[in-house]
């Protein structure tokens, strides 16, 4: 699945990625692909990226997350 983070400041991640994991502010969530569409607020933590090339993970002190057709989207603080 497609997979953007972004920050005021700048582009932190785009590119593909197999799964995803956000501190939502109901609990940590994550995506795989085909996941269903969805808009959630998200609390300061980690958004973990996993990658062929193994897994990264970015700080973030709150934002929203956007899951829809296969593309994830993460506007952080």
């Amino acid at each position: 699945m497609k997979v953007e983070i972004i920050t005021p400041d700048k582009e932190l991640f785009k590119g593909e990625a197999s799964y995803v994991g956000v501190p939502g502010v109901d609990g940590s969530m994550g995506f795989l692909n085909n996941h269903a569409p969805l808009i959630t607020v998200l609390r300061a933590g980690e958004v973990q990226v996993k990658t062929d090339s193994g897994v990264k993970a970015f700080a973030v002190k709150g934002g929203v997350v956007e899951v829809s057709n296969n593309t994830v989207i993460v506007l952080a603080e």
